[in-house]
């Protein structure tokens, strides 16, 4: 599957899968967008609609 195509995929999904990402690959949110080269407002923004926000101390959405 294309991380590309992420966003406009069931927002749970995402959910899932962007958190996977972050607990198995990336130390942070900018370390995601860089390696999957997202846009981080875009992520940020499509998280923020499906109603999770991201939580530093634990790198993950909530």
């Amino acid at each position: 599957m294309e991380i590309n195509n992420l966003l406009r995929m069931d927002g749970n999904i995402v959910f899932s899968i962007i958190n996977e990402r972050l607990r198995l690959e990336c130390g942070s949110v900018s370390e995601l967008v860089s390696r999957y080269e997202l846009d981080e407002a875009e992520l940020i923004e499509k998280m923020d609609e499906y109603g999770f926000h991201y939580d530093p101390l634990s790198n993950q959405f909530r």
